[in-house]
């Protein structure tokens, strides 16, 4: 077990380590030299000079090299630094003044009869040595910086080249797609995929005909080239995706398309050519694009500066490759986005893309089937019921339904409990819509109550309104950004009849009314819903043709592509537009203004109810004003849920979240 532990302890090698020792055998080469004498070369003529003027101490005679080492006094080193130097001597000796000198000799021979003589004469008189140079350590310091510069050198080529780890930039134009085989542990099949009743029938056709192909071969049919799976964020498009993988016995490579894109010119028409490349030595297989709108905009005709778009070369790669003269036959492409509206016409046409699966938002049963995958691993007790948590929940997507589901188990631990109950789900779908209490947040008592009077009248109007969505809960407590909020449950049409629209914006409009009418002023409070009362005021006029002085007229792009700097109509009926939009929210204030003025006496309890126990719910609106006149199923189904339960518990909070009011 010790030789384990060290074993795992040993540091790995980094590949700039190589850049430290390079660094630290120039520094200590500089040192080195820096410290020692560097023997200045001269003339044999010279030295003799030397040698007769008495500035020679010692003299180290080289026999295998025929050439010797000279230390100077101090006095000829002086003077031979004055001398001009040769244009070709080193650059430390011009620069730096040194005592040693070397020069080459006729022959030792001759060298020792010159000795003499001068020992004759008395011009030199010191210690003579003889030695043999050292050829290695010579070529050591001579080729010992360029050997390790080359090594280096190799060393960069190959891991750049993709025989390091990693990779590199000669790796740049190799596909980044990963590739799945039925040998994978961690499968996806449809059994995990809840809901998408309609897109999981076309998908398993698609993996039926690869496992089966003679079966739609006989009749003369073809397997689809490609499917785009189009649908908001969260809807389970890359699920989708992750159980073909698991259900088709074929390889099945996975890339997003930002994984195209590079900085480097040609780069993502090379990893398109790559991963076509791989896909065919693999087929029969399927190739995955998620989020394919990064790589697949629509060209336009802006030059780019004057530059080759990187983009649209690599979409014009993608396109040949699709569908050009070369033959895919076998590759299947599955492609996910939510922007299919900005996506290039070229891309969608059949023979590319075949088909188009539309994965919306989960309905009542999908949701239903959601949850039921989601609480597999999650310990719940007898109180969580699933059609009422999948009714409490419109317009949630598949992910948005397993974070509420993760979060009710986080906040079931937090509360030490050994099951995760229906109240957890209910504290779960509040923190995700509103945020976190912030009962901390410091509130003054004219705050509270112009809150109350505010959330009262968004109350008050909502239930007495034919469209009015059902009321579930109202609050004053901060939560999140919003000093009080409104929950509702409202109704799931595939199409809004033209007064929905205008009891929706006359519901949102109450809460200013109420302000002005019972406060005598009106406050910030009401930003958020002047915003969307706005919004949808204008979606009326300018996009359903709702206008009474602009009917049947709808100036929205369906391409996605907007008008840019120019409008669509002139000035003249830009001002009739804003005097339209300005009427309907001018009418539906007064209406909401006849409706309070009217239920006063129920407005003011209602307010002073709320700012008595801060939260209040259906139950609470319906003792006030009486049962609704209009009721949902929906409705009258979490209805039956509170009676069960006492209207006094706090911890009874039926929350769905698409029409919260921040105030």
């Amino acid at each position: 077990m010790a030789s384990d532990n060290n074993q795992r302890k040993m540091p790995k090698f980094n590949f700039f380590w190589m850049y430290g020792l390079m660094a630290l055998f120039l520094l200590s080469m500089y040192w080195m030299t820096r410290d020692a004498d560097v023997a200045q070369e001269v003339s044999w003529t010279q030295f003799e000079k030397i040698v007769n003027d008495h500035g020679v101490q010692s003299i180290t005679v080289y026999t295998n090299k025929d050439y010797l080492e000279a230390v100077l006094t101090d006095s000829a080193a002086k003077a031979l630094t004055k001398q001009p130097k040769p244009a070709d001597s080193p650059l430390l000796a011009e620069t730096r003044p040194t005592n040693k000198v070397s020069a080459q000799i006729p022959s030792p021979d001759k060298f020792s009869d010159k000795a003499e003589e001068w020992n004759q004469s008395g011009a030199f008189t010191g210690e003579i040595k003889y030695d043999k140079a050292d050829d290695y350590s010579m070529l050591l310091w001579s080729f010992g910086p360029i050997i390790l510069l080359v090594a280096l050198y190799f060393l960069m080529y190959r891991r750049m080249s993709g025989g390091g780890a990693g990779g590199g930039i000669f790796s740049v134009g190799k596909s980044k797609a990963r590739l799945f085989d039925k040998d994978n542990d961690h499968k996806v099949t449809f059994q995990d995929v809840a809901g998408l009743a309609e897109a999981k029938v076309e998908i398993a056709e698609i993996v039926d005909f690869l496992k089966n192909p003679k079966h739609y071969t006989e009749l003369g049919g073809k397997i689809p080239k490609g499917a785009l799976l189009v649908g908001p964020p969260g809807t389970g498009k890359t699920l989708l995706a992750k159980a073909v993988a698991g259900e088709a016995d074929v390889p099945f490579f996975s890339m997003s398309g930002s994984d195209f894109v590079e900085m480097f010119v040609g780069v993502g028409a090379s990893r398109v050519r790559d991963l076509f490349r791989q896909a065919k030595e693999k087929a029969p297989c399927i190739v995955f694009i998620d989020e394919i709108d990064a790589v697949g905009r629509a060209r336009g005709n802006k030059s780019n500066l004057g530059g080759n778009d990187e983009r649209e070369s690599t979409l014009n790669q993608l396109l040949t490759e699709m569908d050009g003269f070369g033959s895919n036959s076998g590759v299947i492409i599955l492609a996910a986005t939510n922007r299919a509206d900005i996506l290039d016409k070229a891309l969608l046409r059949a023979g590319r893309f075949d088909r188009q699966i539309y994965v919306e938002l989960p309905e009542l049963s999908d949701r239903k089937e959601i949850f039921q995958v989601h609480l597999r691993n999650v310990k719940t007790d007898g109180s969580v019921e699933l059609d009422l948590l999948a009714r409490q929940t419109p317009g949630f997507s598949g992910a948005d339904i397993a974070n509420v589901c993760n979060e009710a188990a986080l906040i079931a631990a937090r509360h030490k409990k050994q099951a995760v109950q229906r109240q957890d789900f209910m504290d779960a779908i509040d923190r995700i819509v509103g945020g976190l209490e912030k009962r901390s947040k410091v509130i003054t008592e004219e705050e509270r109550h112009s809150i109350a009077v505010h959330e009262a009248g968004h109350a008050t109007v909502s239930w007495h309104l034919r469209y009015g969505d059902p009321l579930i809960k109202v609050t004053i407590v901060p939560r999140g950004k919003a000093l009080g909020a409104a929950w509702y449950l409202p109704e799931e049409r595939q199409i809004e009849p033209k007064q929905a629209l205008l009891d929706k914006i006359c519901s949102l409009m109450a809460g200013r009314v109420a302000e002005d009418m019972f406060l005598g002023f009106i406050d910030t409070g009401a930003l958020n819903d002047l915003e969307r009362a706005t919004k949808i005021a204008y979606a009326m006029v300018t996009y359903y043709g709702m206008s009474d002085k602009l009917p049947n007229i709808s100036y929205y792009d369906t391409s996605g592509e907007s008008y840019g700097f120019t409008k669509p109509y002139s000035e003249d009926r830009a001002q009739t537009i804003d005097k339209e939009v300005q009427a309907i929210i001018d009418s539906q204030y007064e209406r909401a203004r006849l409706i309070l003025s009217q239920y006063e006496a129920g407005h003011h309890a209602l307010a002073d109810l709320l700012q008595q126990r801060e939260v209040i719910y259906t139950e609470d609106a319906e003792r006030i004003f009486g049962p609704r006149q209009w009721k949902s199923r929906t409705e009258e189904i979490v209805k039956d849920k509170h009676e069960e339960a006492s209207l006094n518990d706090d911890n009874i909070t039926v929350t769905p979240p698409p029409f919260e009011e921040n105030d």
